[in-house]
């Protein structure tokens, strides 16, 4: 019976130390989530691929610099019941998206929107601003 509890243990132990870095994943702490962008450019690939999809497109700045731009979204299945498709862009293809940004600074977001050559709107993921921390208040239940 003790070795039957151990082994249970064991395993239970294990399957949450292997599910921890798949609730990670799916964060918010690089993105900026207080702001968006919005860029015009154009496609150069879209990815429709699990276990998110990506829009990558090339962008001027102010410069007249051109600059690579990597945009993600969700997976295929949940983009596909938003009205986007796996030929929703082809490389050529001059869009409007507005997306957050990452912290750091990189040429790389996630889309809360695209509006394609045609004007249709796409809608992305809307990602909610997390509230400020103050250590002040104690937490809501």
């Amino acid at each position: 019976m003790k070795r039957n509890f151990l082994m249970f243990l064991g395993f239970a132990i294990g399957i949450l130390i292997v599910s921890l870095p798949l609730s990670a994943h799916h964060g918010n702490a690089a993105y900026d989530t207080e702001k968006t962008i919005t860029l015009k450019g154009t496609v150069t690939q879209w990815f429709w691929a699990n276990p998110h999809c990506v829009l990558e497109m090339d962008v001027k700045d102010e410069k007249g610099q051109i600059v690579h731009w990597g945009a993600e979204t969700e997976n295929p299945t949940t983009m596909s019941h938003q009205g986007w498709a796996k030929a929703s862009f082809k490389p050529g293809d001059e869009v409007t998206v507005t997306m957050i940004t990452v912290k750091n600074g990189k040429p790389i977001g996630r889309i809360t929107e695209v509006v394609l050559p045609n004007g249709q709107k796409l809608a992305g993921r809307i990602v909610a601003p997390l509230p400020a921390y103050n250590p002040q208040d104690p937490p809501k239940q």
